[in-house]
């Protein structure tokens, strides 16, 4: 953890604790980089990420000061503790019977798993396929084969460099969007029966792809804030014959939860020690919304142990949909099931995001997207404190755009989703992200589509659904 976030988090414990309430004066910078003896700057980007979250606020020629709401925006939920046993899945039905009630664009999509299609420069992309098309050489049909175009390969290896780690060309295979390398990934090392473990909560879509493949889970508690519980992971893989694992540590889906650079490195050497493989989606990892890009867990991988996989699909052009994995000692594997599955990602598309990456405006696309991520974040937890009832927990991620609820003890997430949809708004009940089917008092929202009257009224409607279901 770097300096300034342990700061940061210092920080908020003391408010949530009350020790510093609502409306006191913080340190000044200068007395409080001396008190730690860290540097002024350090002090100045942790009160920056406060301020950020809501969590503070600043004053003109008078300093920082407690929020008058940070107090009820982030009591964080609890940590779920999952059942030790393993289990088979059986989520599909419930998903798609969720996500198909999402579709409808009249739908207030806080139950939706992409970001509005409005944030990403179509555009450009468009004009990108275009000239792809009118230049595209027919040869590129039968080059840009497994593991894909060599061009694109060698732009996503260059932008490893910046997240940590050092992946040559020739270890990155183009997918056809980051589900389809996981499910790659998944299939290379594992064989029906075989124990994978989870994050609890976990993205439905490695349930369903563990329940597809006859596979069973073991659900690993992780904590809102900071990830996969380490320890309890060791603890598991001496009671079960875990196969592979399947996590996120960059904000993660549902929680937001960003694993500290040292747990990502205590993760990554217990595996090692196993000979456990880890698939390790970071579809996320762009999307951060303070500080700089956090490494993913392949930076500290020495045995090529970790299968890393993305997608442009989140932070680019969604509807491309072009990924890679690069699989470290399964690369063989993962190209060959390539091969004998889809074939090839859509070449067109491969060749658009060479001609937009070679010509600039990626990071300024980026800078834009975080920016508008981090104004609708505040917006939602401000509605989320103006509107829900007293005894909800919500997370406040760095990173991503979903926010995870624990609501009243009594209330039913699944009923909630039923009623919210009877009033045109879609919510992903906690249920979806357990093979245990647990966080009944849970719900996902998602807060990537540009904040408007409509939604800010669909927020007090939510809060009044969940108020009277609660009494």
């Amino acid at each position: 953890m770097k300096l300034y976030e342990k700061l940061v988090d210092d920080l908020v414990r003391l408010i949530e604790s009350e020790v510093l309430r609502p409306g006191e004066r913080l340190p000044s910078i200068r007395q409080l980089a001396r008190s730690r003896s860290i540097s002024p700057g350090t002090v100045l980007q942790a009160y920056g990420v406060l301020e950020d979250k809501g969590i503070v606020e600043a004053r003109a020629r008078s300093g920082y000061f407690v929020a008058s709401q940070a107090k009820e925006l982030f009591p964080v939920p609890e940590t779920y503790q999952p059942g030790s046993l393993s289990t088979p899945v059986d989520v599909s039905e419930l998903v798609f019977r969720i996500l198909e009630a999402a579709k409808d664009r009249h739908v207030v999509p806080f139950g939706s798993a992409f970001p509005s299609p409005l944030l990403f420069p179509l555009r450009q992309l468009s004009h990108a396929m275009s000239r792809a098309i009118r230049t595209l050489d027919p040869w590129r049909t039968v080059e840009d084969l497994p593991p894909g175009n060599r061009q694109l390969r060698r732009l996503i290896s260059r932008r490893y460099l910046d997240s940590g780690c050092t992946i040559n060309q020739e270890g990155i295979v183009i997918t056809s969007g980051a589900l389809e390398g996981l499910n790659l990934c998944l299939q290379a090392v594992t064989s029906p029966g075989d124990i994978v473990a989870v994050e609890s909560p976990t993205f439905y879509g490695a349930l369903q792809a563990i329940e597809a493949h006859s596979l069973r889970v073991v659900e690993i508690p992780t904590d809102p804030r900071y990830g996969v519980k380490v320890d309890a992971l060791e603890q598991a893989l001496k009671r079960h014959p875990i196969r592979a694992c399947w996590f996120m540590t960059n904000f993660q889906n549902p929680l937001g939860s960003l694993m500290p650079e040292e747990n990502k490195r205590a993760l990554v050497e217990l595996l090692n020690r196993c000979q456990v493989p880890l698939i390790e989606d970071d579809v996320y990892g762009e999307l951060f919304l303070r500080g700089e890009r956090p490494p993913p867990a392949k930076a500290f991988d020495t045995e090529d142990l970790v299968l890393h996989c993305s997608s442009f699909s989140k932070c680019l052009a969604p509807g491309f949909r072009v990924g890679w994995a690069a699989p470290g000692r399964y690369t063989r594997q993962v190209r060959q099931r390539k091969l004998i599955t889809t074939l090839s990602a859509t070449i067109p598309a491969q060749a658009a995001l060479v001609t937009y990456l070679e010509r600039g405006g990626y990071e300024r696309h980026l800078r834009r997207l975080r920016h508008a991520l981090a104004s609708q974040q505040h917006a939602m937890l401000t509605a989320i404190n103006r509107y829900f009832p007293s005894g909800c927990r919500v997370t406040c991620p760095d990173g991503g755009y979903f926010l995870w609820l624990e609501l009243p003890t009594e209330t039913n997430s699944v009923e909630v989703h039923r009623r919210a949809m009877e009033a045109g708004i879609s919510v992903s009940p906690g249920p979806m992200f357990s093979a245990h089917r647990g966080f009944r008092n849970r719900l996902r929202l998602n807060y990537g589509h540009g904040w408007s009257q409509r939604k800010e009224e669909a927020m007090q409607a939510l809060g009044a659904i969940i108020a009277d279901h609660d009494g």
